[in-house]
């Protein structure tokens, strides 16, 4: 006997009784389906299977994704303004161009996920893990990324300004180009990570564990840096006037070509453990290379 295939409300609606008591309905099951430009608006979908559905340019705005299986699904395009995918499975999963503004996608797994060109607006990814995970040319602006897990990350090109990355942990994530004024990473750990030629004006890395991160020509202006561990970080040519540097460590920071011109709470100590150059401009506007006893380690 061949089973009737149930219509997507049918299908809903027992998934709705299943959530409400396991054994009255059925769980929902859309994997392999095609469900383009579907007004779901507000669906419950709590842990729901969606593995490899496609949900193109469809209208999830506001829906209950929460612990659902979305693994290999394509929502490109899709409209997911306040959805909530707390938990959800999101390996390989597909969001380029799709608009997620105030969205929850707080401890999701999302290794392999593409978020490329999607708009994220205020949305919550906290506690999240993202492995090859990329955000390229996403649209971020006040993001709470707080103590999520960043494996080999693209966020090339993307706006994270005002975004919140608090104790977050960052290996190999690339910052390329990324705009980021006034991004907090404070007591982030990073490791490896890139942020040549970006606009990080105001950031703020204050208590952060930072080995081997590369910025080249990246605009630091007044970012602070008080209490950082710097360990082998490439500053060269990047411009960190009025940046502040109480407490921190510097050990083998690169200044090579720098602008630290106005930069604040330099010691004697600290441009000595780093690297200066002629090219590098210091905090009392002299050129360098750093002489102990200059006094050049003042902000002008």
């Amino acid at each position: 006997m061949v089973e009737t295939e149930i219509p997507l409300p049918g299908i809903i609606r027992a998934h709705l009784l299943w959530v409400g008591n396991p054994l009255e309905g059925r769980r929902a099951d859309l994997s392999g389906m095609t469900l383009n430009e579907s007004n779901l608006a507000r669906v419950n979908l709590h842990q729901a299977i969606a593995v490899g559905v496609t949900l193109l340019d469809a209208n999830l705005s506001d829906a209950d994704l929460s612990e659902a299986r979305l693994g290999r699904a394509d929502l490109q395009r899709a409209n997911l303004a306040n959805a909530d995918l707390t938990k959800a499975d999101l390996t390989d999963t597909e969001f380029s161009g799709a608009w997620m503004a105030g969205a929850n996608l707080c401890e999701v797994s999302a290794s392999g996920a593409r978020f490329r060109k999607t708009k994220l607006k205020g949305a919550r990814v906290m506690e999240a893990s993202l492995s090859q995970t990329s955000f390229r040319d996403a649209v971020m602006p006040g993001v709470s990324f707080h103590q999520s897990q960043f494996y080999d990350t693209d966020l090339q090109d993307a706006d994270v300004t005002q975004a919140n990355f608090y104790r977050a942990r960052m290996h190999q994530v690339q910052f390329n180009s990324v705009i980021g004024v006034e991004a907090n990473f404070t007591s982030a750990r990073m490791e490896h990570c890139r942020f040549p030629g970006a606009k990080l004006q105001g950031a703020k890395f204050q208590k952060c564990e930072i080995t081997q991160a590369i910025f080249i020509g990246a605009d630091l202006k007044d970012c602070d840096f008080r209490e950082a561990r710097i360990r082998g970080g490439d500053f060269s040519r990047a411009v960190l006037a009025g940046a502040r540097f109480g407490g921190a460590q510097l050990l083998m920071a690169d200044f090579r070509g720098a602008n630290l011109l106005g930069a604040k709470e330099f010691t004697a100590e600290q441009l000595t453990q780093s690297l200066t150059d002629r090219g590098t401009i210091l905090p009392n506007g002299a050129r360098g290379p750093y002489l102990r006893n200059s006094g050049a380690e003042k902000a002008r």
